[in-house]
């Protein structure tokens, strides 16, 4: 962390902090305690949510009659000032006042004097901060659901593009059937629209608001929380205080759901280092997104692929983390939450960064298209399709499927692909395969042959590009 965003202050603000929570204590935190139970080096980044918490406080306050107008206006103005500092790299947080709410409410006391103690009426740091964070999550959400359009706004693209692009379609890493590159892309767009899914579902049970539930039992004074919550763009306030404090479910999905993006991203990951190996060469990924070898002048490595599979595991760890955190916990609030951040903040920036790196990324992937469909007429991709041909000539499938197998071991022997067989060569094997077989054996008439919703002919394909451009604008449009 920059020097700009956090420094300690030169004198110690211990009288301040005790005019915060110090009556009860008789001497002073030791300066370990101090420096380990700090939360200011990472929870800062809640400032902003911080203040307009505060605000909508401030004013559920005046409308209860708790503040006057001139109160409200003054801790207003005062909670603009703060903030503007904070933006602008001018405040000086302090280690000794802990958190980022006890180094804002004792800016706003040393501005604007004792008035800024009232703030705190009717609320504690504990629906403070679960205020905070769940406005936070709400608004990286709205972030990373914007990322992943992105994202799948480039795959449509390319998968348009790349509609007529045939490559062999793999189970177990072994060439299975041939399908469209456009095809295989669009099985990415829908793992990712799954993901975006998961996220607005997740936004939807984080939208209520903690504030106003105090400590853990709510508060003697006449709030109105419906009206704080409105402020602050929640659907309605939670509806239990111990819950309220002491919940971070949210946090918890949200971390659930960036570690299934990440796994996505991971698999495409691996398909595109495996895609770009002199082994495979069906694509090229961009200089720009590689990097060579120390010794090795040959070498072109996707480090950026590599590197987004690598941080999976990353993220992975920080659900983990997130789970075991809470696994324990008694209601209601515990210290322990204090180590809910930085996963979180972590994992949202990981996940970002991926994601960006992938929206710029697949845009300037160049395809080998010659590679990729002699790879699928190397592997007898369209044995089933012969099966099926079969089939249809009124074979059953075990017969067929055992003619066909034959048929492969005969090419096999011989050197040659299925699909490269003549005419007579297919009916040593059954005298009911004649001409037409060529329709459905080449690795295009597989393709094409199956014309179904979810399938691999180019017109589907196509279809479906043009049904995920339509979502997507749509999505945009709200």
């Amino acid at each position: 962390m920059s020097n700009k965003k956090y420094n300690r202050t030169e004198q110690s603000q211990e009288d301040e902090k005790n005019t915060l929570w110090g009556g009860r204590f008789t001497e002073a935190t030791d300066t370990f305690v101090q420096r380990f139970t700090s939360s200011i080096s990472f929870d800062y980044r809640l400032y902003q949510h911080d203040i307009n918490g505060s605000i909508a406080h401030a004013m559920m306050l005046n409308k209860a009659g708790i503040l006057t107008d001139k109160e409200k206006t003054e801790i207003l103005t005062g909670l603009e000032t703060i903030y503007h500092d904070i933006k602008d790299g001018n405040f000086k947080w302090s280690i000794e006042l802990e958190d980022v709410h006890m180094n804002i409410e004792a800016a706003l006391t040393s501005r604007i004097g004792d008035l800024g103690k009232k703030l705190h009426t009717g609320r504690s740091r504990n629906d403070q901060i679960a205020t905070d964070f769940k406005l936070f999550i709400k608004d990286q959400i709205d972030l990373v659901v914007r990322l992943i359009t992105e994202l799948q706004r480039s795959i449509v693209n390319l998968a348009e593009q790349e509609a007529g692009t045939i490559m062999p379609g793999f189970t177990h890493l072994q060439a299975a059937q041939p399908i469209s590159f456009g095809h295989h892309l669009m099985a990415w767009y829908e793992m990712l629209d799954r993901d975006y899914s998961r996220l607005i579902d997740c936004k939807k049970r984080a939208n209520f608001s903690p504030l106003g539930s105090a400590a853990l039992a709510g508060t003697t004074y006449n709030i109105d929380r419906e009206y704080s919550a409105e402020l602050l763009g929640f659907e309605a306030p939670t509806r239990n205080s111990l819950d309220s404090v002491s919940d971070r479910d949210f946090a918890i999905e949200l971390a659930s759901a960036v570690s299934l993006i990440m796994m996505h991203l991971s698999r495409f990951s691996e398909e595109l280092i495996l895609w770009s190996s002199s082994q495979f060469s069906f694509i090229e990924i961009p200089d720009r997104f590689c990097t060579g070898s120390s010794i090795m002048p040959q070498k072109k490595n996707p480090d950026v692929p590599e590197l987004v599979r690598g941080k999976s595991g990353r993220v992975f760890g920080h659900l983990t983390s997130l789970l075991t955190l809470m696994k324990s916990q008694p209601l209601a609030y515990n210290k322990d939450n204090q180590e809910d951040k930085e996963p979180v903040f972590d994992l949202l920036d990981t996940v970002k960064d991926c994601l960006l790196a992938y929206s710029n990324m697949i845009p300037a992937i160049i395809c080998n298209r010659e590679e990729m469909e002699a790879a699928a007429i190397k592997g007898h991709t369209t044995a089933t399709d012969l099966a099926d041909y079969l089939v249809i000539k009124g074979i059953p499938f075990r017969d067929a499927h055992e003619i066909v197998g034959k048929a492969v071991g005969y090419a096999i022997e011989g050197k040659k692909d299925l699909s490269s067989l003549d005419l007579n060569e297919l009916k040593r094997f059954s005298a009911l395969i004649s001409e037409d077989v060529f329709d459905i054996i080449t690795v295009k008439g597989s393709v094409n042959a199956r014309n179904h919703t979810g399938g691999t002919a180019i017109s589907q394909v196509l279809l479906a590009t043009k049904a995920a451009r339509k979502n997507l604008d749509t999505r945009e449009n709200k």
